[in-house]
Formats: C-alpha cells, sequence, structure tokens
C-alpha cells in the first residue's frame, strides 16, 4: 500500500469524529473557510458546483462559517444561492469582505472544476498569507506549451507547483489523478474525490411543477435528452468572446454524427414504451441545438411525445425536473451528475474535444452508462442501454442508487481529511 493511500486511509477514520471536538472547547471560535468556486453562469452545472460544495460542507462541518468568492454571480444565481444558504457571506473580488477574507480565514478550498481554475487566485492565497489550501474536485487537463507542439512537464510547471504544495487535492476522475502523478504532483493526499455538483440540493418546484404541467409530462413517466456540440460556441451567447471558426467548422463536421444515436434512442423509446422525451439543455446554447439537431429531425409520428424546452432555465428548476424523470441521457456531464446524485439513471456519452471527466463513471461504478462517441462499437450501444433504462427502470434506479452511495461516501471521507486540516 503507497504510503498516500496509508495516509488517505488514517484520515478517513476521522469521518466519526465531531466537528465541535476538531474546534475545541465550547466557546472556540469556529473555523473559517473560504470556497474559491462559481465560474459562470450560462450553464446549470457550473451553477451547481457551487451549491454542491456549500451542501457538503453544510452537512459534514457544520459549525464551520463558510465565505464564498465568486467569479459570476449573474442571471438570478446570487439570490438562489441566498435563498439556499442564507447564512452565506459573498466575498466579491476587489471588495473589503475579500480583504478582510484573507485575514480571518484559514483556509482556501478551491471547488470543483474543468481545472484548476482559479490558479492565480490561489497562488495569489499562498503568497499573501502562507495559509494552507486544498483542491475539491477538479479534472487536469493537459495545457499546451503552444497551438503546435504537444503537453510538456514545462507548461504545466505553475499547476503542478501549486498542486504540489496544497494539503490535498481531489481529482474528479482517475485520469486526471493519473495525469497528476505523471507530471510529478508530489502533494500528500491525492485521490478520486466527486465533484461537488452530485450534492447540489437546489431546488424550484413551482416552476418544475408548472412547465411539467404544461407539457403533459407526469412524474416518472418522461426521460430527458440532453444535446450537446463538440465545442460550445460561446460567441452565440457572449458578446466578448470571438467567433472561432475553427471550432464552428468542427460543430458542423460532427453534429450529425454526435445526435443520430440520441434521436434514434428517442425514437424507440416513444415507439416501445409509454414515456415521452423531454430535450432540454444544460446551458444556453442547447435549446437552439436541441431544435435543430434533435426535434426537426424527428418523424413525425413521434413528435406528439416529445417536448422541447425553448428557454433556459437555472440549476434549481433543472433538478426538480430530473428528479421527476424515468431517467435522462445525451452528451452532457452535469446534467447526469446532479441526476445520479438525486439517484436518478443518467447515461453519458462523450468525445475527444471534452475533458477526460466523463470517465468519472467508471470511477463509481456506471461504466456501462458511458460512451464513447468516437467510438463505433461504443455508439451501437447507446439506443440498446438508453432502452434498457426505459424498461427497467426498477434495475436502473437500483444502479444509480448504488453510484449515489459510493459518491456520498467518498464526500464522507474527502470532508474527514478537511476536518483533520483544519484541526492542525
Amino acid at each position: 500500500m503507497s504510503h498516500n493511500r496509508r495516509h488517505f486511509l488514517a484520515q478517513s477514520s476521522l469521518a466519526a469524529v465531531s466537528a465541535t471536538s476538531l474546534w475545541g472547547a465550547a466557546g472556540t471560535a469556529p473555523r473559517r473557510i473560504l470556497v474559491r468556486s462559481s465560474w459562470q453562469t450560462v450553464n446549470i452545472g457550473d451553477i451547481a458546483h457551487t451549491p454542491g460544495i456549500l451542501q457538503i460542507l453544510e452537512t459534514h462541518l457544520p459549525d464551520t462559517e463558510i465565505v464564498l468568492y465568486p467569479s459570476n454571480l449573474d442571471n438570478g444565481v446570487d439570490e438562489l444561492l441566498r435563498a439556499r444558504f442564507p447564512k452565506l457571506t459573498v466575498a466579491k473580488k476587489g471588495s473589503k469582505a475579500l480583504e478582510e477574507a484573507y485575514q480571518t480565514c484559514d483556509f482556501l478550498l478551491h471547488g470543483s472544476g474543468a481545472s484548476l481554475v482559479a490558479q492565480r487566485d490561489v497562488a495569489h492565497w499562498r503568497e499573501q498569507t502562507g495559509k494552507p489550501y486544498g483542491i475539491y474536485g477538479i479534472t487536469l487537463p493537459p495545457k499546451k506549451s503552444s497551438s503546435t507542439t504537444p503537453t510538456t512537464a514545462a507548461a504545466m510547471a505553475d499547476v503542478v507547483d501549486l498542486l504540489s504544495t496544497a494539503r490535498f487535492v481531489f481529482f474528479r476522475d482517475s485520469k486526471s489523478l493519473q495525469f497528476a502523478k505523471q507530471l510529478g504532483v508530489t502533494c500528500p493526499i491525492m485521490e478520486f474525490g466527486p465533484d461537488a455538483a452530485f450534492a447540489c440540493d437546489l431546488r424550484d418546484e413551482p416552476k418544475a411543477t408548472a412547465f411539467l404541467s404544461q407539457h403533459g409530462l407526469e412524474p416518472g413517466k418522461f426521460m430527458c435528452c440532453i444535446p450537446r456540440l463538440r465545442y460550445t460556441p460561446y460567441w452565440t451567447i457572449k458578446d466578448h468572446v470571438k467567433f472561432d471558426a475553427v471550432k464552428h467548422r468542427r460543430n458542423e463536421e460532427m453534429k450529425e454524427h454526435d445526435h443520430a444515436a440520441l434521436r434514434q434512442a428517442i425514437i424507440e423509446v416513444v415507439k416501445q414504451t409509454d414515456l415521452k422525451v423531454l430535450v432540454c439543455p444544460e446551458d444556453r446554447t442547447q435549446m437552439a441545438v436541441g431544435k435543430e439537431m434533435i426535434y426537426d429531425k424527428l418523424p413525425a409520428d413521434v413528435l406528439d411525445r416529445v417536448v422541447w424546452r425553448p428557454n433556459y432555465w437555472l440549476t434549481g428548476e433543472a433538478v426538480s425536473t430530473y428528479v421527476r424523470s424515468a431517467g435522462l441521457f445525451g452528451n452532457e456531464m452535469h446534467s447526469p451528475i446532479m441526476c445520479i446524485g438525486h439517484g436518478v439513471p443518467a447515461l453519458v456519452c462523450r468525445f475527444a474535444e471534452q475533458t477526460s471527466k466523463g470517465y468519472m463513471w467508471d470511477d463509481i461504478g456506471l461504466g456501462q452508462w458511458l460512451f464513447d462517441l468516437d467510438d463505433e462499437s461504443s455508439i451501437q450501444k447507446i439506443v440498446p442501454a438508453v432502452l434498457d433504462v426505459a424498461m427497467n427502470p426498477e434495475a436502473a434506479k437500483a444502479k444509480a442508487a448504488e453510484a449515489q452511495k459510493f459518491v456520498l461516501r467518498r464526500q464522507a471521507e474527502t470532508m474527514a481529511v478537511l476536518k483533520q486540516e483544519l484541526s492542525a
């Protein structure tokens, strides 16, 4: 057994230790954590990272004070978070609250993301405070030293340095963990740690109920399907993002290929079961993709049992919808994460242009629900797998529940590590 593994198991045994005993005698000031998260709001998955980590901390470290250091809380997300976490302190960039947080917080926790998203802020924390920090549930994607040369250790040197001096790094997929070791990251605790979005429990029951009622979608009687292009065309929704001809060309080249199996799955679900299908988005670009590549290309004889959602939604309404569904399938990652976090079956299709995050489905025991759109043999398994979930709901729910239990166990174990760090 490796030194890291022995150390991790020793840390995990702290799970049963109460937060109060860690903070010392009654009357001792509680520990304070600065959580760096909230990357953007045009994607319900990016929104979900923050309520997810806040819920995990609330569950396992209830006596700890939390300060959120966000990048973006617009589009109503600020109100959504404050409604769920009324005691939350928010310290925005450049604010006096953030200055105070640097002085009074004991620990910086970098939340889940597609990479070490706030690399500069983590470096600044280390330089300015000398206080400890940890990384929770990230993917470690390769960085190119230029557009024409391969990944090199030198190109990742700053990231390797920051990860190595963290108290712990939890990677949300095992391939990232393996990559970190290959790069020479020497952090004493490096383990698989689930994306925080698994714990997102935001809800908006009134909006979900109204939408589902309007379209005749009954609990347990519909599945959700999410489209996605190879590259998110942010230039269509963000004024400051320039049109990328190379990415657009790749999207156009692959969009039919990447949605054909989803359409066929919808057709078979409608024809072979009594379920309906809701085509819905994870980000603001996907309503149009769902209309063009799925809904408009379906045969007329199935359309009366297919609903296309024309507008974006926030994470609370999405979760309130997913938990009433019979399952979800598509080309996205965080809607499936939120589904499994609530015991709802979810199938993931991935492709080379994405990071390695999709492989977390292998890590949590759902490899049979992970499909590679760059592998024809894998594509052939999509429709049968979707049909199996639709036709065997109890077995599918049991499979989802097992993955959920594993995630919950890992959350408890990772928080035991954080507890010990805070008590040091």
